[in-house]
């Protein structure tokens, strides 16, 4: 397998199938980065790593994915090619050189624009179906995946800062809602939802627990534990499968941003009464014209109006009463005038607002601080939002991705450095509920940490950490310092990584769920050839610490939906299972939704006929 790529992704894909799934991979850098890649997992430039427990690796340097450099990596040999560049245009221009050098290749493209990826996906389906005529319909939709590590670890990121939020994961229009449960006290039962999916390492007496690294300490979380390991861990936290429910349509764009002002905002209160005011003596000048003169309604009104903006002749030879009228009239088209100059500035300093970053209000609390607005903030934002919990952003880059959709969704923003004085102070974060620190700089993700605990010693903070040891040591170091706070970090390369290595194995994956550091796997599987599921029930195909049973989908094999992910299903055409009885037996034909650990879906693919396919 193939991975090209400029970023830590890279190398945390690359490690993932190397370790997880024990494939041969070739790792294309930039020269800049063989050093730090070859020095983080052992590998060197065309050197292979040899041992019984070591996958061979071989690391291949290049500026960038050209044809040369593909042909380096020996691409027409791969079963598997992923993308992974952070610029969408480099793995765009990539992946249509890649279809060109070996139509059959699975390709996984890295890709933040939603929109472009979707486009990108069908083209390259079509290409290798034209390539390839007659391919399988579980090849072809396996043989392009298009995945956003920003998505991927946008659920986690939102849920890790907000207390008692659910962990989510989309199926075919559905909500898989995954809740952290704090330890029961004594003698108390544990309620295990509908299945419980992991066993926290917090306990009791410790709800921190030993978080930090995978490697923090012995008490780590389990993934998939069986009943009696659950009955048996009452003093410790568990997530649990909380409840399956179905999505609301999305609301458009339009509704979810705010691109102006609403129309009771462009004119002040005052403004509005004098206008009223004026509109009230222009109605009784044409009544008292229409009674004095016996002028018709209609007419009256227009003679009023002609009067009101002094364009009609003067009432010189007429009698004293219309005399009167007339001067009544020009009294309140000279008021009118100021009004109207008033009015259009006032309308354009309220536009002028309307386009410009709000300041957060004095009075606002309980809201949380988000620290950056790149690729995964922007995310994270709109995540935020969609789940209408308020938010200050901190941005020092004007220009960040996310500073557009900050001003469209009516969302305060400080702009500045997060590691001067004042600005933390700017975004009320006394007042803050939780920190989210989203950074690209671990440095400045802690020293913005630091600084918060500093305003504001018991708040919840979770920062994106890329180095593992250093996570463990900021965890233990932050937790010895303020024992009564909740700290967490959280990598997106570690979040996003298994997503893209199951993608690459020609498995679709739904979705992620963090558990302190360690990630949980939701899969969609063809049972057939699949020796631990076919032909057996719900029950026997369990395996603690590996992989569960969710779901079954009940649609004809050539009615199935090829992307289970995708949520724009209407009600009629879902066709997913979730009460599942455990005496149902698992057919060859049938598909169905597994939560697997990284190491129990690569031993699951392992064993699969499509998994041996180069």
């Amino acid at each position: 397998m193939v991975v090209c790529g400029d970023d830590g992704l890279a190398h945390r894909l690359a490690v993932e199938l190397r370790e997880v799934y024990r494939q041969r991979v070739v790792l294309v850098v930039p020269a800049e980065r063989a050093d730090e890649q070859a020095a983080d997992t052992g590998m060197a430039d065309n050197d292979t790593l040899s041992g019984a427990a070591v996958v061979p690796v071989r690391v291949v340097t290049a500026p960038a994915p050209t044809t040369e450099a593909l042909l380096r990596a020996e691409v027409g040999r791969a079963s598997a090619l992923a993308l992974v560049y952070e610029d969408d245009e480099t793995n765009l221009r990539a992946a249509l050189a890649a279809r060109r050098l070996s139509p059959g290749i699975r390709l996984v493209v890295r890709m933040y624009n939603r929109k472009l990826g979707q486009h990108l996906e069908e083209l390259l389906d079509q290409a290798a179906l034209v390539a390839v005529p007659g391919m399988d319909r579980a090849a072809l939709d396996a043989s392009t995946t298009v995945l956003s590590d920003a998505d991927t670890a946008a659920p986690a990121l939102v849920a890790t800062a907000i207390a008692d939020t659910t962990k989510v994961v989309q199926a075919d229009g559905l909500l898989l809602r995954a809740a952290e449960r704090p330890a029961p006290g004594r003698g108390q039962v544990p309620d295990p939802g509908l299945c419980t999916l992991a066993l926290l390492s917090s306990t009791a007496a410790d709800p921190a627990g030993f978080e930090g690294s995978d490697n923090a300490g012995a008490p780590a979380p389990d993934l998939l534990p069986d009943d009696r390991t659950v009955r048996g861990s009452t003093a410790r936290g568990t997530v649990v499968l909380e409840a399956v429910r179905r999505e609301g349509p999305a609301l458009p764009p339009r509704q979810l941003a705010r691109r102006g002002a609403p129309l009771g905002q462009v004119f002040s209160a005052r403004l509005r009464w004098a206008l009223a005011g004026i509109v009230a003596a222009v109605l009784a000048l044409t009544v008292a014209t229409t009674v004095l003169t016996g002028e018709h309604v209609a007419h009256a009104a227009y003679l009023t109006l002609l009067d009101l903006f002094s364009i009609n002749d003067p009432a010189v030879d007429e009698s004293t009463t219309r005399q009167v009228l007339q001067l009544l009239s020009g009294l309140v088209g000279l008021a009118l005038l100021p009004l109207l100059v008033a009015g259009a500035f006032e309308a354009l300093g309220t536009f002028r607002t309307a386009g410009a970053l709000r300041r957060p209000p004095r009075v606002i609390s309980g809201h949380i601080v988000l620290l950056g607005l790149g690729k995964v903030g922007a995310r994270v934002l709109a995540r935020l939002r969609e789940l209408d919990i308020p938010v200050v952003c901190v941005e020092q880059d004007p220009d960040a991705r996310g500073i557009a959709l900050a001003r469209d969704l009516g969302v305060p923003v400080v702009l500045g450095d997060v590691t001067e004085d004042g600005v933390l102070n700017a975004a009320r974060v006394h007042r803050a509920a939780a920190l989210l620190a989203l950074t690209s700089s671990d440095t400045t993700n802690l020293e913005a940490t630091l600084a918060a605990r500093a305003l504001k010693s018991d708040l919840r903070v979770a920062l994106r950490l890329y180095d593992d040891d250093f996570a463990t040591a900021v965890y233990r170091t932050l937790r010895s310092a303020h024992p009564q706070a909740v700290t967490r970090s959280r990598s997106v390369s570690h979040l996003a990584a298994p997503a893209f290595a199951g993608a690459m194995m020609g498995r679709q994956i739904l979705g992620a769920i963090s558990v302190e550091r360690k990630v949980l796997l939701f899969a969609a599987l063809p049972v057939a050839g699949h020796p631990q599921l076919e032909g057996r029930t719900v029950t026997e195909a369990f395996r603690a610490g590996a992989w569960r049973v969710l779901a079954l989908d009940t649609a004809r094999p050539e009615a199935r939906s090829p992307d289970l992910a995708n949520t724009g299903h209407d009600a009629e055409h879902q066709s997913l299972l979730w009460d599942l009885h455990p005496g149902h037996v698992l057919r060859a034909e049938d598909r169905v939704v597994i939560a697997a650990t990284r190491q129990g879906l690569a031993n699951l693919l392992a064993r699969h006929p499509a998994s041996h396919d180069s």
